[in-house]
Parts: structure tokens; sequence; C-alpha cells
């Protein structure tokens, strides 16, 4: 049986549906890559909320309509839109999906995703947490909002803190993304399945078949980690606790790849890029749940100071692709700017 949202699908940004006992997700807004509102983030949580102690519903699969990605993160000029109105939308949109992060990782059910193309940022949120995480040839995946002035948020500290060695610490002071092969490697992922091969998967999927047994068959051998070979100098040179140490560590070193890291943080903003070091330092030690309520505490934070609203106007705005950060360098933002943003309590909460 198979029973379709109510309305059609070019009037809905997110399509639930069930068939034969699994619950179905679609993102349904491939001109912006699926990019997350609040709607979205508000049907994927109602959807999840309702299949969790649904006897009919035995597994969730998620995907994302279109053929450039699952999911290319939030709505970021929705984001702006509210920084520049001065409303409090911004912090009940985290506020949400923070809670519905932490949801998809405690779902009681296979939670399968397919994470083909871009998914950066809300989309790892989306998709990282869950039980059954597949990646194919195309998948791009990143969290890359020290370039905009926010943080790895939706957990992706927790993410990036877990995996091997430094490379977390790279691809989140970066921003850089990294293909299947990483991803897997660095526990982003579970599987790899050939873009060809994802229909077939889906079909069987819908049809009702087993999914361990049925994403184990079609999935593929994982290809080459593209950070093996970085590993050495990724270790050597982000093991210091002080963003201003790992940049000049990645200046000075003899491998052309850590002299261009070191130039590609200092395009990010100043800001983020010691708030996420320190959160990622914290996180290793941290439930989910304690990252989820420090991703708000700073999200909050950050969208009452300059470099979350010129991040996006020089990116998607304006696009000129030239940010003027506030404070413009590391070396002017302090320990207790850190501090107080990490720490700082707000009215709300994600978890009372």
């Amino acid at each position: 049986m198979t029973t379709e949202a109510a309305a059609p699908p070019s009037e809905t940004s997110v399509i639930t549906s069930s068939h034969n006992r699994v619950g179905r997700i679609e993102l349904n807004k491939p001109k912006l890559i699926n990019a997350l509102g609040q709607d979205m983030v508000g049907a994927i949580d109602d959807a999840l909320k309702s299949w969790r102690n649904d006897d009919s519903i035995t597994a969730v699969l998620v995907t994302g309509r279109g053929e450039r990605g699952l999911c290319a993160g939030g709505d970021i000029k929705a984001v702006y839109n509210d920084i520049v109105a001065g409303t409090d939308e911004n912090a009940r949109f985290w506020n949400r999906e923070y809670k519905m992060n932490h949801a998809i990782s405690e779902f009681p059910k296979p939670y399968v995703v397919i994470m083909n193309g871009i998914t950066m940022g809300g989309g790892v949120g989306i998709s990282s947490h869950g039980s059954h995480r597949i990646v194919t040839d195309s998948t791009k995946i990143g969290m890359p909002e020290t370039g905009i002035g926010l943080f790895p948020d939706v957990g992706g500290t927790h993410l990036l803190a877990n995996a091997p060695g430094e490379l977390g610490t790279h691809l989140a002071l970066t921003g850089q993304p990294v293909g299947a092969g990483a991803a897997l490697a660095m526990g982003l992922a579970d599987y790899y399945v050939l873009d060809a091969d994802v229909p077939g998967l889906i079909a069987e999927l819908e049809a009702g078949g087993d999914v361990e047994e049925t994403i184990t068959r079609h999935a593929s051998e994982a290809p080459e980690n593209e950070l093996a070979e970085a590993a050495a100098w990724i270790n050597e040179c982000y093991a210091a606790d002080r963003a201003e140490d790992i940049v000049a560590a990645l200046a000075a070193h003899a491998n052309p790849d850590a002299n261009a890291a070191a130039k590609l943080i200092g395009t990010k903003a100043p800001t983020s890029v010691k708030v996420t070091l320190a959160a990622v330092r914290n996180a290793g030690n941290m439930s989910l749940a304690e990252v989820l309520e420090q991703d708000y505490r700073a999200a909050v934070a950050l969208t009452r100071r300059p470099d979350l609203k010129e991040g996006i106007r020089a990116q998607v705005i304006d696009k000129d692709r030239n940010p003027q950060w506030s404070p413009a360098t590391l070396y002017e933002v302090s320990d207790e700017t850190v501090h107080e943003i990490l720490t700082t309590d707000h009215e709300e909460k994600v978890f009372a």
C-alpha cells in the first residue's frame, strides 16, 4: 500500500509518504539543492515523531530530489533576511533543527539516507546522525560554515571530533568537502553505492526488502580515501589547540597542500575559525546532545555579531566574494570572546 502526501510535489518542500511499511522523506527544493528552511525542518521532525512509535512503519528512507545533491545546507538567504529584520526566527529554526538532528540519532528504526551529490551543512545534519548512511560516486560532503561566519553546527563538530586523527579538524577549519572514500574513512557514512544503482536500491527498499541485506547487496567496494596520503601532515599541523599555531604550522610545512590549507583558512572568518576549533576540541568529550546545546548557544551568539551577516552578503547576496571580517585576524579574537560565544546561555535551550 502506498499513501502519498496530500499536497502535490510542486507545492511542498518535503514530500512524505509510506511504501510497504517504509516511511519516505523526499526533500523537494531541487533548484536550491534542497536547502533547508524552517518549514522543511518542521516537516521532517513531524514525520519522525509520527513514525517513531507507529508499528506500520519499520524503516525510514530519506532522499533529495534533483540531480545536484541531497541537501546544500540551510537556507542562508533566509538566515540573512532574519538578521536584517532583527527577528528571532533564526533562533527558532536552529532550536528545532538541532532537536531533529538528535531525534535522527536516536530513531529506533533503520534510518536510511542517500547522500548523493552535494551534502553539506544542514544536509550533514539530516544524514550523518542516521543509522544507514549511503554515499555515492557523486558525493561531496562537507561543513563549509567558517566561510560565512558560522561554524559546523547540526552536531557537525561531534562527527568531526570523532574522525581519525586530525582529519576532522582539517575539514572543520578549511570547510573543504570530501568524496565518498574519505567520508567512509572518517565515519561520516557507512556504505558506498554507485549512483547508477541507487534507483534499484530505492525500489527494493520501497518494496519492503530487508534493509541491511538490500543495502549490502547493492553496495560496492569503497573507493580510496583521498585524504589518506595527507593524513601525516594534517595530524602534525593540526595538533595544536590555538588556531594561530595551526595556521603557522601549515604555512611552514614542506608540503604545498599544507601551505594551501593555511591560505584557505586565512580567508575564513577569524572568529568562526577560533570558535570552530574550540567547539571541535570540546566535542571530543561531549555527548551529541551536549554538542547540540553548545551549537545552539554559539549559533544564536553569532547572529548577534557582524560576521554571519557579512559572510552571507559576500557569498550569496552581493556575491562579491570579498567579506570584511570583524575582527579581521585570528590574533584579534580573544579566548574570552570564544568562551563567551560557546558558553553563554540564551532564553531557550534545545533540551530542557
